[in-house]
């Protein structure tokens, strides 16, 4: 997925994240006053969320700049891979704003706080290798290798037991031991971790369903 597209079946759709990110005009943007602004805001992390919480891998693929809205789309999707030639940022105090869309709390929990606040205080734009090595994209790649990547990425992925992958994501996401415990029970009682097990004492590769 690349920092302007995502799939069909997601939540919010790509008609609502393309008029979260590109159907507003600028005067409209400067109009909005503190109650306007906050549910201007509130509309974009809910398609964000959207995303973050779809249950499958989303990857994005990002190729030229992802700055403000962009970037946080970027965040909220499950892993990125980044174009050489990729650019991000959230500029948005150098127009008086802050990121509305998650970026404030995306952002930290993948480069750390004070990474993540010399952004947002500067307004800088990174490159995408030193995105990589900031920890806010997890490869790089020729340009022209974006969508394979991405590609092997998600069959690599796809591989796995669904549901392991699922609940992977959402431990994560969730960020407690506790919830960390429960998702490991759920692991437990499905017909995968048998199989994955089973296959991995028979020294065979395993047949996941996704039951």
């Amino acid at each position: 997925m690349s920092a302007g597209r995502q799939e069909r079946d997601q939540q919010g759709g790509p008609e609502q994240v393309a008029d979260v990110l590109d159907g507003v005009a600028w005067s409209e943007i400067a109009g909005l006053d503190e109650a306007s602004g906050a549910e201007f805001s509130r509309r974009g992390q809910a398609v964000f969320d959207g995303i973050e919480a779809l249950g499958k891998p989303v990857i994005a693929a990002v190729n030229g700049y992802a700055l403000g809205g962009g970037c946080e789309l970027a965040m909220a999707c499950t892993l990125r891979i980044a174009a050489e030639t990729a650019m991000f940022g959230q500029p948005e105090v150098k127009l008086g704003l802050i990121p509305g869309y998650g970026g404030t709390q995306r952002l930290p929990r993948l480069m750390g706080k004070g990474r993540a606040l010399h952004l947002l205080l500067t307004g800088e734009t990174i490159a995408a290798y030193d995105a990589l090595v900031l920890g806010l994209v997890d490869s790089v790649v020729p340009p022209e290798s974006l969508l394979s990547k991405a590609e092997a990425l998600a069959q690599q992925i796809a591989s796995n037991a669904p549901i392991a992958v699922q609940l992977c994501i959402e431990a994560v996401t969730r960020g407690k031991l506790g919830d960390e415990a429960a998702l490991f029970g759920k692991a437990c009682a499905t017909e995968d971790m048998k199989e994955g097990t089973k296959a991995f004492l028979e020294k065979r590769a395993p047949q996941f369903k996704g039951q």
